[in-house]
């Protein structure tokens, strides 16, 4: 059914918001909105330059017969500064320390609103690479893969430290966790990444890296490639760490259980 051009400028915006990194032919727009390719092309131009001045992302046309335009979502780079520091301030909070010197994350990682614009942020770091796939280990780096598997338009995997029946065979890989120095074991199935896959790899907290390592071996074991990591917070950590090449939105530089007293500050997103 034919329909105005108001109509057409939000069903279409909100089409490409919702297929981030993906080809869209202009056939497409045209057959659905009963509109010559030429009034496509206007609308699209309309749209353009909206997401541009707003900092919602990138409309990159791609010529030819089998070409179109794609989305790609991106975050303005004050935006993420603002975000970032005002998250550095909420994990800051006194009240988020608990015994051992660990930090109450939970409540962040819950929210939705929260969760979308870290999704968008790590999500931004990579929208010049090739990503098949993002990686995080059970569990509370789950939601986090999740939102930035959706601004990527890449499937997540689940990386597990015990084996569930539900999963069918396996991949093992044993590793020393880089804060207690013991030797453990993560597992992914055989069905969740294809061999060769490019795979962006997530995760809630970082302490020495072992957990992250090890996932590095898991991708090995498939034949697949790490194109980087991201975490959302990292520890001070003093020893050695098992990686170094990795982005963080936040950096927790010191925790005094004495006072009781957090200090958490940007992390190298903005380095990097």
């Amino acid at each position: 059914m034919k329909v105005r051009r108001s109509e057409r400028l939000i069903d279409m915006t909100h089409y490409l918001l919702e297929h981030p990194h993906e080809l869209i032919p202009l056939t497409f727009f045209s057959k659905r909105y009963e509109s010559a390719k030429s009034s496509i092309s206007e609308d699209l131009a309309i749209a353009k330059k909206i997401f541009k001045e707003r900092g919602t992302g990138i409309l990159d046309t791609i010529p030819g017969a089998a070409g179109g335009v794609v989305f790609v979502p991106v975050i303005e780079k004050e935006e993420a500064r603002e975000y970032i520091n005002a998250l550095a301030k909420r994990l800051s909070e006194q009240d988020r320390l608990l015994p051992g010197g660990y930090i109450y994350l939970t409540d962040l990682l819950g929210q939705p609103q929260l969760l979308r614009q870290v999704g968008r942020i790590i999500a931004s770091k990579y929208i010049n690479e090739e990503v098949d796939a993002v990686m995080t280990v059970a569990t509370k780096g789950v939601p986090i893969a999740q939102a930035v598997s959706y601004y990527l338009n890449a499937p997540f995997v689940i990386v597990r430290r015990d084996s569930k029946i539900t999963e069918g065979p396996t991949v093992s890989v044993n590793y020393a966790s880089g804060s207690s120095e013991r030797i453990e074991k993560m597992e992914l199935s055989k069905r969740s990444l294809a061999r060769g896959s490019r795979v962006l790899v997530v995760d809630d907290f970082m302490k020495g890296g072992g957990t992250i390592n090890g996932m590095q071996g898991l991708i090995d074991e498939f034949d697949a490639e790490l194109v980087g990591v991201s975490v959302f917070a990292e520890a001070n950590f003093k020893g050695k760490r098992a990686v170094t090449d990795y982005n963080s939105l936040l950096y927790v530089k010191d925790v005094d259980t004495q006072t009781k007293t957090i200090k958490v500050v940007p992390g190298n997103y903005f380095e990097n």
